[in-house]
């Protein structure tokens, strides 16, 4: 990164990068610059996971920081022609997955006023997914901050953007099976890509999770809770999907005292795990695995403990067992209340 101008050159020198990236006609250069941009945002995650970590440490929830895959980077460049890449709010990420909604949302509107020049970018209830579940069943609030510094050395870096992800272990569990059913079928439920019945299908487990588990509502409020677990596993009954995610290998063991960790899935689906003490080491590497890895799956996270790396990332590890198992329970729950409810609408 240059000690005294913008990460990649300029903005709108990366911005050109993106372009010829959507243009499928990206030359070494552009690369060079993308990821001079890319490694830039590690000192912007390193400040905010501190920032997090210090508040968080007497909460027992999980904080973890990732990097944008750069495939992931190149398909929402596709997907979206008009964003600019400069302005892509979530290649730096953290995440903080909290016990509860309340305990969520109590951390939120603390953090909200926190005192630091880091500014908050969007209104309060704009990426709120809770309160507004999106249409494919994800659940959970984003936030994100413009990083502002005011040493000589950090100047480079003011301006960047870096995501925050707030989700209960409930909300976590679903996006984590949406993940893994991303990573063993043909279809992305995620970006409603491919075959829509996983789509419906996890909208429909999103709805059965938020009201037996949340007390809340999901992407189809209206319906009862009788239709909502019928329609679910009528479609399961289709995708044998419950049973696919069973069937499922348990997590693999991680064991090291480093706190930098690649997660490598190559096109074979075999999980490739590497961890690195020093976070530069980490970076170089990536992109040195990108560049000789072209067609795998890579991505760099950050977390203090080899377990919050399991926990942060289960769909890596293709763990849905957390996922399985509130969606028996949920099942059963809104299906006796089902049950309770036509029982009482039924006159001898």
């Amino acid at each position: 990164m240059p000690n005294n101008g913008y990460p990649g050159g300029s903005k709108s020198r990366v911005n050109r990068a993106g372009d010829a990236v959507r243009a499928e006609m990206a030359t070494p250069d552009d690369t060079f610059a993308i990821e001079q941009w890319r490694a830039a945002h590690r000192a912007v995650l390193n400040t905010f996971q501190a920032i997090l970590r210090t508040r968080l440490r007497k909460a027992n929830v999980t904080v973890a920081q990732r990097h944008k895959r750069r495939n992931t980077i190149f398909n929402k460049l596709q997907r979206i022609p008009g964003m600019q890449l400069s302005r892509m709010d979530d290649v730096a990420g953290c995440r903080i997955i909290f016990n509860n909604v309340k305990q969520l949302n109590t951390f939120r509107r603390r953090f909200h006023r926190a005192h630091f020049n880091h500014k908050l970018r969007n209104a309060v209830d704009k990426y709120d997914y809770i309160t507004n579940p999106k249409s494919t069943g994800y659940r959970g609030i984003h936030d994100v901050y413009e990083y502002d510094v005011n040493s000589e050395a950090g100047k480079p870096l003011k301006g960047l953007y870096i995501e925050i992800q707030y989700r209960t272990l409930v909300q976590h569990a679903w996006a984590t099976a949406v993940e893994v059913v991303g990573l063993i079928t043909e279809s992305q439920p995620k970006f409603e890509q491919g075959d829509a019945r996983y789509t419906e299908a996890m909208a429909y487990a999103s709805e059965i999770l938020a009201r037996a588990h949340e007390g809340l509502k999901g992407p189809f409020p209206n319906l009862n809770d009788r239709e909502v677990v019928e329609r679910f596993l009528a479609l399961d009954q289709a995708l044998t999907l419950m049973s696919t995610l069973r069937g499922l290998n348990r997590t693999m063991g991680v064991a090291s005292d480093n706190k930098n960790w690649l997660l490598i899935i190559p096109p074979d689906g075999q999980l490739d795990i590497k961890s690195y003490r020093d976070a530069p080491d980490a970076l170089r590497a990536l992109f040195q695995y990108e560049k000789e890895m072209p067609e795998s799956d890579i991505v760099l996270v950050r977390a203090d403990t080899s377990a919050e790396v399991k926990t942060a990332f289960r769909n890596y590890f293709r763990d849905a067992r957390d996922f399985v198992k509130l969606m028996d329970s949920g099942c059963e729950k809104l299906g006796a209340a089902g049950r309770r409810t036509r029982a009482l609408t039924v006159r001898p």
